[in-house]
């Protein structure tokens, strides 16, 4: 994901220059997306398409649900786990469980469990943030009360619990249930930081640890405790996991600002309307300090056209460029930690996977 748009220079001042300026280089930025589309997809593709048989059973594991009461219920719970997504985080699981040969029902449910527990966030992430659509669909936070929202949040906890248990590693599930406190906390941490803290580095890399990268973490780790691993080898795939899964969530900020509404599904720049602080927010706020119209953002005080604006900047500015050179270096440092694996096409598709991560344009 390269936007070839340091070439525009952009004037100072409230000028029909600079307004021009800062067209064209939202123009050329969004033609340098569209460029890339087909290579990201083919590139998730072949690496997804190693794992295809297993992935065809943990689709068939997460839609193998419980008997359900009330029906309502059960229908709510089927239509969010089909609703599709990347499953970038169970692909990721048994990538590292296929270099060691593993491919069996345990390493099914621990990859089922992984997406169960990452759609489940996603249901309680959506109350809490007031989202009315994701993925370009209602959530079910837009139909039910918030009660009932955080209640089949729970359900879907309890059933990735179940799906993690089924490993039988006692291992394997401590790391389960470490992530889950971990996400918690990190959510906790986010509703009570004061918004001056928000806009650090110090805040925010915690923050989308605790929000996807200990995820990618547990499917890392626990793909290796399962696949029995060496301990050397499982702390290296921990390294693998946390770096990848910073990259993604950054490259996830980042199209908060410079996606297509259609491919992100959200509204543009959704992320800082609802008083969420990122990466770019964070890099323009340290080249514009002075901003005030930011200032009144991280107090969660604007009217929608101030923000409007501000987002129309913070897209124009270096502040997407400095925050993919980041996500790229993360993606470069967790390749670096499959070094001491042999070669193979599995290494190779989870190679692939972090370039993809910064790459992707939703």
């Amino acid at each position: 994901m390269e936007y070839s748009t340091e070439d525009v220079v952009v004037p100072k001042g409230d000028t029909p220059e600079k307004r021009l300026a800062l067209e064209k280089r939202q123009e050329t930025m969004e033609q340098a997306t569209s460029l890339q589309t087909h290579h990201e997809t083919t590139t998730a593709r072949q690496a997804l398409e190693l794992v295809k048989p297993e992935m065809a059973r943990v689709e068939e594991t997460l839609l193998h649900l419980p008997d359900i009461q009330p029906p309502a219920l059960r229908t709510a719970v089927e239509i969010i786990v089909s609703s599709g997504g990347k499953r970038i985080r169970p692909a990721v699981a048994l990538l590292i469980a296929a270099m060691f040969d593993k491919r069996d029902r345990r390493i099914i449910d621990l990859a089922s469990a992984i997406e169960m527990l990452h759609t489940a966030t996603l249901v309680h992430d959506d109350l809490i943030d007031g989202s009315l659509m994701r993925r370009g669909t209602s959530t079910l936070n837009a139909a039910w009360t918030p009660a009932a929202t955080v209640l089949t949040g729970d359900y879907l906890f309890a059933i990735a619990a179940g799906l993690a248990a089924r490993t039988g590693s006692v291992r394997a599930i401590s790391i389960f249930a470490d992530t889950l406190g971990v996400i918690v906390a990190g959510e906790l941490c986010q509703q009570f930081m004061d918004w001056t803290r928000r806009v650090t580095r110090e805040d925010y890399y915690p923050r989308i640890y605790a929000k996807t990268a200990s995820m990618f973490v547990l499917a890392t780790t626990a793909a290796g405790v399962i696949s029995s691993a060496s301990e050397e080898q499982i702390a290296a795939l921990g390294e693998f996991g946390h770096d990848f899964g910073l990259a993604f969530q950054i490259v996830d900020d980042i199209l908060d600002f410079t996606g297509v509404q259609a491919n992100v599904g959200k509204p543009v720049g959704s992320d800082l309307r609802n008083g969420l602080i990122t990466l770019p927010t964070i890099c323009y706020h340290e080249a514009h300090p002075e901003d005030e119209q930011l200032q009144c953002a991280l107090r969660g005080e604007c009217d929608q056209q101030v923000y409007d604006e501000l987002v129309a900047r913070i897209r124009a500015s270096d502040a997407i460029h400095n925050a993919l050179d980041e996500a790229t270096a993360l993606a470069h440092k967790a390749k670096q930690s499959l070094a001491s694996f042999p070669d193979s096409v599995y290494k190779t598709a989870l190679l692939n996977l972090a370039e993809y991560t910064v790459e992707r344009n939703k």
